[in-house]
């Protein structure tokens, strides 16, 4: 018996011993080419909620339970989960350098807490993608002997996971929106007297059809002494073939009950009230529709959803401001 226990002293011994030699630390990188650019892949690595449509585990554990909190995206968006074969855990965004790099750590303050982050590098369209892991076992010698599998799963699933979100990035709009100025505000509801119009999509017929408009707006909020109360608005509601629908409006205030409502071409209403996207285009009129792709990719890669129809406000006169440095806001209207 005395030898037996010798024996087992003697094994449990060795497994420390070798388990203290063991790396106590776990670290792998995987790398892939995404035909997309920078700022679509940033908006799905950036966010847990689009993380989730591309992440490998959420195809392991489909009933797993995952609570999102803190903000949408970037620092210190926060992602918890309870999985009968994930097991659970907690997963906190703490660095995000746009269209660059996110760092995010699993289990923060914990023992077997792991570092993950994702470094994008674009080029001409393309983005390459380094996915990259780091776990500490510290003292723990059955982590230790763990992360000599560990590290083949990680690459395995990171791999997987960089096939996702190939697949997904470029599915999206191929349009570059980084260097656009987008804003998320709340626009409240203002009236304005409004002209349906219709034109070709070619910016010399829309700039001829909206003057043509104006004109009449402005005749008849001289006949109902109403004053103009902010920037002429186009509110663009569809395309029909070779045809653009579309409202010339303006912002007014002055407007009695007896202004008439409809019955006449132009008629008063309430603007769209709530949560937009707001966008600055400086320049010419004819690069509005770049505008409006760079917002429509923005949308898709972050998946906010539209509410509503598009409009663009003119605020510089082009009458007296030089083309290069007209300035124009484009809104969409979102959901909550």
């Amino acid at each position: 018996m005395q030898k037996v226990l010798y024996g087992i002293g003697a094994a449990i011994t060795l497994l420390v011993v070798i388990g203290l030699a063991l790396p106590r630390h776990t670290y792998v990188t995987v790398s892939a080419q995404i035909e997309a650019h920078p700022a679509t892949v940033f908006a799905l690595v950036n966010d847990f909620h689009r993380m989730a449509l591309w992440s490998p585990w959420f195809d392991t554990d489909p009933n797993v339970r995952v609570i999102y909190s803190g903000p949408d995206r970037g620092v210190d968006a926060t992602m918890t989960w309870d999985g009968t074969i994930i097991g659970s855990g907690t997963q906190t965004i703490t660095a995000s350098r746009p269209f660059e790099h996110v760092t995010s750590v699993i289990n923060p303050g914990e023992q077997a807490q792991v570092r993950t982050w994702f470094d994008l590098e674009g080029s001409e369209g393309t983005t390459t993608v380094t996915w990259g892991f780091e776990a500490d076992q510290g003292l723990n010698l059955v982590g230790r002997y763990f992360a000599l599998m560990l590290g083949n799963i990680v690459r395995r699933d990171y791999n997987n996971g960089l096939a996702n979100l190939t697949e997904l990035a470029e599915s999206l709009p191929v349009t570059d929106f980084s260097d656009a100025e987008i804003e998320h505000i709340v626009v409240a509801a203002s009236k304005i007297a409004y002209l349906e119009t219709t034109s070709k999509p070619e910016p010399a017929a829309i700039s001829e059809a909206l003057g043509a408009a104006y004109h009449e707006i402005l005749n008849f909020m001289d006949e109902h002494h109403l004053q103009p109360a902010g920037a002429p608005l186009s509110i663009i509601h569809s395309f029909s073939g070779a045809e653009m629908l579309f409202d010339a409006a303006i912002p007014v205030r002055g407007a009695s009950d007896s202004a008439p409502r409809e019955g006449t071409n132009v008629q008063l209403r309430l603007s769209y009230a709530g949560p937009v996207i707001r966008v600055r285009h400086v320049g010419s009129y004819r690069a509005l529709g770049t505008t409006h792709r760079k917002i429509t990719a923005y949308l898709a890669a972050l998946g906010i959803e539209r509410n509503g129809s598009a409009w663009e406000s003119y605020v510089s006169d082009p009458a007296k401001v030089s083309e290069d440095k007209l300035l124009t806001y484009v809104y969409f209207p979102i959901r909550r």
